[in-house]
C-alpha cells in the first residue's frame, strides 16, 4: 500500500509458517499440527517481521491467518519456548515479552484488514494473536483460552487486558483474563469475542469469502477505518471528532469516493482502485 521502500528487498521465504499471496489476499497458516501449531522464538520472530512489511506491498490487500490440524495457534511450545524461558536472565526475558507485544502492535498498525480463521485450539499467545485480528471466524470445534495465569504468569500479556475488555467489557474481560477457562465457539459469538461460527469444513470458504469482498472494496476506505477505530480507542469526544473530520473530508477528495459518484451516476457498480 505505501509507494515509499527502502533498498532491503521483501522476504521471499518465510521459514516457521506458509505464507502465500493470491489475488490480493495473503494467507498465513501456522504450520505444526503435531503441537497444535505452538509458536518458537523464530515464529514470532517471523511474524513480527512479516507484519512489518505487509504495509508496504502493494500485492496484499487483506490477509488471512489460520492454522492446520486442529489448532489454530496454541501458544508458546511448551519445550521451546517456556523451558528455554528458565534460563535466560531479565534483559533477554524483556527482549522476548517485547517482541511478542510487537506481533500485536504491529497487527493493529497495520491499515490491512485481518481476518483470524479459528480452526481449532487458541489458547495462550495463540488466543492474543485471534483478538488482535479485526475479524474472528470461528470453527465449530474451536476454542479461545486466555490460559496465561494456569502457567502462573499475568492474564496481563501481549495487550490482551488492553483489547480485551474494550471488545466484551471490562467484567467478562476480568473472567477469562484471571480464570483462564475454556470458551467454546457459541460462549464466544454470543460475548462478542467472534463474529461467527463455521462447520469445521466451511471455515475455509467462509474466511476466503469474507475476504474476497474486503479485497474487492475500498481498500483506502476501509484501511482508513481501521485506523480511526484503533486511534479514537483512548481519545475524547471532540479529539475524535476533529480527526474524523479532516479524514473524511480527505476521502471526500480520493479517486474511489470519484469513482463511487460516477458509478452511482452511470447505474453501474464501482471499481475500486484503494486509491
Amino acid at each position: 500500500m505505501s509507494p515509499f521502500r527502502a533498498s532491503a528487498p521483501f522476504t521471499k521465504r518465510w521459514k516457521h509458517f506458509r505464507f502465500s499471496v493470491e489475488d490480493g489476499v495473503a494467507t498465513l497458516t501456522f504450520n505444526r499440527p503435531e503441537v497444535l501449531n505452538a509458536l518458537t522464538f523464530e515464529a514470532y520472530a517471523d511474524l513480527r517481521d512479516l507484519l512489518a512489511e505487509l504495509p508496504h506491498r502493494d500485492d496484499v490487500k487483506v490477509v488471512v491467518i489460520t492454522g492446520t490440524g486442529r489448532g489454530f495457534c496454541s501458544g508458546g511450545d511448551v519445550h521451546e519456548i517456556i523451558g528455554a524461558l528458565q534460563k535466560m536472565d531479565a534483559k533477554d526475558l524483556l527482549e522476548f515479552t517485547r517482541m511478542t507485544g510487537a506481533v500485536v502492535q504491529r497487527m493493529r498498525d497495520c491499515p490491512l484488514p485481518i481476518i483470524a480463521a479459528i480452526n481449532g485450539v487458541a489458547a495462550g499467545a495463540g488466543s492474543v494473536i485471534a483478538l488482535a485480528a479485526d475479524f474472528r471466524l470461528l470453527a465449530r470445534s474451536a476454542s479461545f483460552s486466555f490460559l496465561f495465569t494456569k502457567v502462573g504468569l499475568a492474564g496481563a500479556d501481549m495487550g490482551a487486558a488492553y483489547l480485551l475488555p474494550r471488545l466484551i467489557g471490562f467484567g467478562r474481560a476480568s473472567e477469562l483474563l484471571i480464570l483462564g477457562d475454556k470458551v467454546g465457539p457459541e460462549r464466544a459469538v454470543e460475548i462478542g469475542l467472534a463474529s461467527s461460527v463455521a462447520e469445521d469444513e466451511e471455515l475455509g470458504v467462509v474466511a476466503q469469502e469474507l475476504a474476497r469482498k474486503l479485497a474487492d472494496g475500498p481498500a483506502l476506505a476501509y484501511a482508513t477505518t481501521k485506523m480511526l477505530l484503533w486511534r479514537e480507542l483512548d481519545m475524547d469526544l471532540s479529539g475524535a471528532l476533529e480527526l474524523e473530520a479532516m479524514a473524511q473530508a480527505l476521502l471526500m477528495t480520493s479517486e474511489d469516493h470519484r469513482e463511487f459518484y460516477a458509478a452511482f451516476t452511470e447505474g453501474r457498480k464501482p471499481d475500486w482502485q484503494g486509491r
